[in-house]
């Protein structure tokens, strides 16, 4: 396979999906329930003079995704504002926070990682037609999440082609608004954040699960969980990556959960102090479970419902 013109110029909080939302996703059952009753990942949220959107996406994708279904079409067609996590086609703002993201030579990747792990990647770089040059000056969690991205683009998925750039060109293109909740630069403080051992820890953990597999079991799950809107699986999937690969639930909580609190005061400020309907679209990991965007807004007395 010829390697996969992945820019690093991807939004940060795409690579943190794909990195924490990884488990043998395929073995899990769909929640029946939920399958049946949910159509699509998209909530609306009702509140006492406003409404809007929540709409979860996945950041790979292929052609024959789009146009998306008519009913998710419809919300964005009826929104005025497009929100979203960072705004990815901010070449600038891109360029700008890359330092987090890689070393200054003539340090390297292969000094701040375990020489087994290193040669272990190496193999994974032959497998994917990746050539090493290319990773050599990146730092650990940036290698591998670039890498998991060549395991989506092998079956078939282009980051190219993922939801939340697919809405912007729309956005775009119809001189619709667009909002960002946090900005390029917010997210690439995150990955500024990471530790030395964070940093190790996460490599050596991602490396193994795309050598047993487990990253290609996770793409299947992800996307079926996303098809038939079911949070819970998508909960799951998150799971039982956690379970297997050591470092994950740290980054986990670091990359997800934690950015709830700040994400939800502007959404509540869009809902509550503008006269404009929103289509907020993040990540779908956000939307799920007792600490999602979703159950949090429904604590909080909005009325909440799948679409």
């Amino acid at each position: 396979m010829n390697f996969p013109r992945l820019s690093l110029r991807r939004p940060l909080a795409s690579a943190a999906l794909a990195l924490v939302a990884t488990s043998a996703a395929a073995q899990a059952p769909v929640n029946t329930q939920a399958a049946t009753e949910a159509r699509h990942f998209l909530w609306e949220v009702v509140s006492m003079t406003n409404r809007g959107f929540l709409f979860g996406t996945i950041h790979a994708g292929k052609k024959e995704m789009y146009p998306l279904d008519a009913a998710i079409e419809q919300a964005f067609a009826d929104s005025d504002v497009l929100v979203v996590e960072a705004d990815i086609t901010d070449k600038a703002a891109m360029e700008t926070n890359m330092s987090g993201m890689s070393y200054t030579p003539p340090d390297e990747l292969s000094k701040h990682v375990a020489p087994a792990d290193y040669k272990r990647f190496q193999m994974l770089l032959g497998k994917y037609g990746v050539p090493e040059w290319s990773m050599k000056s990146l730092k650990p969690f940036t290698a591998v999440s670039l890498l998991m991205f060549s395991e989506w683009a092998r079956q078939g998925y282009d980051p190219g082609l993922g939801i939340d750039a697919y809405l912007i060109g729309k956005a775009k293109a119809a001189k619709k608004p667009i909002v960002e909740l946090e900005g390029v630069a917010e997210q690439a403080k995150l990955v500024d954040s990471l530790t030395e051992q964070e940093h190790a820890t996460i490599f050596s953990g991602t490396v193994t699960a795309l050598e047993s597999g487990l990253t290609g079991e996770q793409i299947e799950g992800l996307v079926k969980a996303w098809q038939v809107g079911d949070s819970f699986l998508m909960l799951e999937i998150a799971r039982r990556y956690n379970e297997k690969v050591p470092g994950a639930r740290e980054l986990e909580e670091k990359f997800i959960w934690s950015r709830h609190t700040a994400m939800l005061e502007k959404i509540e400020g869009y809902l509550n102090k503008s006269n404009k309907r929103h289509f907020i679209a993040v990540g779908s990991l956000h939307m799920s479970g007792p600490r999602g965007l979703v159950a949090l807004l429904r604590a909080k007395g909005y009325i909440v419902r799948q679409r």
